[in-house]
């Protein structure tokens, strides 16, 4: 593993404990010329970010925007970048890059998500099942309460198991944040007299799911986890959290007519009160020099 590798392993590290989605993109194929080789690599950060080598200034333009476009989706694609235009081919998303300097690069783009974030008040026997059946279902499962320092957008459920303990501040904190599934472990009764005492409207208390759980006939504490888990996973699809990277907007280069995403990481300039978009520092150079030439094609 050289330098280069090493640099990004470590960044990918960090990215992963931090729980910051990225788009892992490796070259697996670079027709000459091109700057790049196969198992070149880089990452994307929901930004725009590039940080690693997959080929030059306008294969990084397009990987920028086919980047992001991983990120909203979520899903795995390869990327065939080509000088020429090309059909649409199966299982590929071809891209016409007019700056190519003459080869072909096709980059395997992977989109790097954080598990899904289930924080836990309480360390009841529940509660610690919670964090090992759901480290098996692949959910990072965090201890948490409402003197926690921390953002909730990310968090897909929060579920109280604490047997009365500031049970009220951590439910009205999960419900004001908009948690997608906030459920309570303890019986109807007390769940009920629980709900009464809080600070939220009827529809915010209508949220909470008490008894927290699918009703599968669990008994110990470890089936009680896994009918808490059915229930943040069957609720998943119902209240999505927002996908990993904002929608951004395109804009033509004027100089290669690439299309170009409009991030303040993408290369642009501000010509008598309009801003330009540019996919390299030489299409930015030849308009600045003349902007007269490019600015109505």
């Amino acid at each position: 593993m050289n330098a280069n590798s090493r640099a990004l392993r470590a960044t990918t590290d960090r990215l992963r404990r931090e729980r910051v989605p990225f788009v892992h993109a490796r070259v697996v194929l670079a027709e000459r010329p091109t700057s790049a080789k196969p198992g070149d690599e880089a990452i994307v950060l929901a930004d725009g970010t590039i940080e690693g080598f997959v080929g030059g200034q306008c294969a990084l333009a397009t990987l920028r925007a086919q980047g992001l476009a991983v990120l909203n989706s979520r899903e795995s694609t390869l990327l065939r970048i080509a000088p020429s235009p090309e059909p649409d081919q199966p299982g590929k998303t071809v891209v016409h890059n007019p700056c190519q300097s003459g080869g072909t690069l096709e980059i395997f783009m992977e989109p790097v998500l954080p598990a899904p974030l289930v924080r836990v008040q309480g360390t009841t026997p529940i509660g610690v099942a919670l964090a090992q059946v759901g480290d098996s279902l692949g959910y990072d499962v965090q201890t948490w309460d409402a003197a926690d320092a921390g953002d909730l957008s990310t968090t897909e459920a929060v579920v109280v198991a604490s047997h009365g303990n500031g049970e009220e501040t951590v439910l009205e904190a999960a419900v004001r944040s908009g948690v997608p599934y906030v459920g309570l472990v303890a019986s109807r009764k007390r769940g009920a007299a629980v709900l009464q005492a809080l600070d939220l409207s009827y529809a915010e208390k209508a949220r909470i799911r008490t008894p927290a759980g699918l009703d599968i006939g669990a008994r110990t504490a470890e089936e009680v986890a896994l009918s808490i888990l059915a229930e943040i996973i069957a609720n998943r699809g119902k209240q999505p959290r927002e996908a990993a990277a904002p929608s951004v907007g395109t804009a033509v280069d004027p100089v290669c007519h690439m299309d170009v995403v409009t991030v303040s990481s993408s290369l642009h300039a501000e010509v008598e009160g309009t801003t330009w978009w540019f996919c390299c520092q030489g299409c930015l150079d030849r308009f600045v020099a003349n902007p007269s030439a490019f600015a109505s094609s």
